[in-house]
């Protein structure tokens, strides 16, 4: 008996089966996600590590030949392409389609420890990541002020909106796009450095032994315990001018001998400009399954609340917002269907 003789014969059970289907989908609609694109994480894993200083003729022959020895063994492996830049190498695997993901990382999790031993001590640990579909950014809000630097746009960016958007249901993480955060940078004379018969690995190592706070134990009494704390780093510029880099004669030779110590970003190589300006920008990233269109909404009337706490030279605008064409495509769903 096919399923239109049954209908015909049986209405009241064709009824029933229609309305359990309508309330099947009426409970699926509400768990689809709402994302721009489908979740589909490509076999993709990248080792990424940090040598700064180093330019792309060393970072290939001491980082990305090391690696790539190692990483080029494991079964399963599509391609495997480099990029050797100056301060940066970047090793991407792909693997094949039916190789598990999760399995192929820890692979080359395994293999890249291995070759950690023979890259240069100086170079930051190799970061190893996996494609992810979700760990695209699905806003950018950015920040602009005619007077204020950089460095405090970077803090009013994380202190008035990533600590108030961080907590959004569905966000993953926030991060700060063009942000500079501040740091001591030491400047050094060529010409001073070699009258002192010096180097700059002379300045590093009595920074690494002098700028250092170690656990100083406690004070014990009858009645009383104190804990001691030693004072060894340096916070301001004349504590690193007045570092004490060698000893020669009898006389000390500091740091502004050589240079000076100066409080500035950490990275100037970068910035973040739109149509000329620079600004700092504050991008959302959605967890896996989240509803998107609701972490937009949320972001915005917490922004509109935030504007109102902000000084009157900040600017703030939105540089992209992917919700755009997901609303676009429920709008034509919505047309089609009614």
């Amino acid at each position: 008996m096919s399923l239109s003789s049954l209908s015909i014969r049986r209405p009241v059970l064709a009824t029933v089966f229609s309305i359990v289907i309508v309330l099947f989908g009426i409970i699926s609609f509400n768990y689809l996600p709402v994302r721009e694109y489908p979740a589909v994480d490509p076999p993709i894993v990248t080792v990424s590590t940090s040598y700064i200083g180093a330019n792309a003729e060393v970072i290939e022959s001491q980082i990305t030949e090391p690696l790539e020895e190692e990483i080029n063994g494991i079964a399963g492996i599509k391609n495997l392409t480099s990029v050797s830049r100056e301060g940066r190498s970047t090793v991407t695997v792909e693997f094949d389609l039916d190789v598990d993901l999760e399995t192929a990382a820890n692979d080359v999790r395994a293999r890249v420890s291995r070759a950690v031993r023979n890259i240069p001590p100086d170079a930051d640990p190799p970061v190893v990541s996996k494609a992810d579909a979700d760990a695209r950014p699905i806003l950018f809000f950015n920040i602009k002020s005619d007077s204020r630097n950089l460095l405090q746009l970077t803090d009013i960016a994380i202190n008035y909106f990533k600590e108030r958007v961080q907590t959004i249901p569905g966000v993953s993480s926030v991060q700060i796009w063009g942000d500079k955060t501040y740091s001591m940078r030491l400047w050094l004379d060529p010409m001073k450095l070699a009258a002192y018969d010096l180097t700059p690995l002379d300045v590093r190592n009595s920074l690494s032994s002098e700028n250092v706070e170690l656990p100083s134990g406690r004070i014990e009494g009858n009645l009383t315990e104190l804990t001691v704390r030693t004072m060894g780093r340096m916070s301001t510029v004349d504590e690193f001018n007045d570092l004490i880099i060698s000893q020669r004669n009898g006389s000390n030779i500091k740091l502004r001998d050589l240079g000076y110590a100066e409080l500035g970003p950490q990275n100037e190589r970068t910035i973040l400009k739109r149509d000329g300006v620079p600004m700092v920008g504050v991008v959302l990233v959605p967890q896996p399954g989240a509803n998107q269109i609701d972490i937009a909404d949320e972001f915005y009337n917490r922004a509109n609340a935030i504007e109102k706490d902000l000084p009157a030279d900040i600017e703030t605008a939105i540089g992209f917002d992917t919700t755009e064409y997901v609303r676009a495509s429920i709008d034509e769903v919505q047309q089609t269907i009614f």
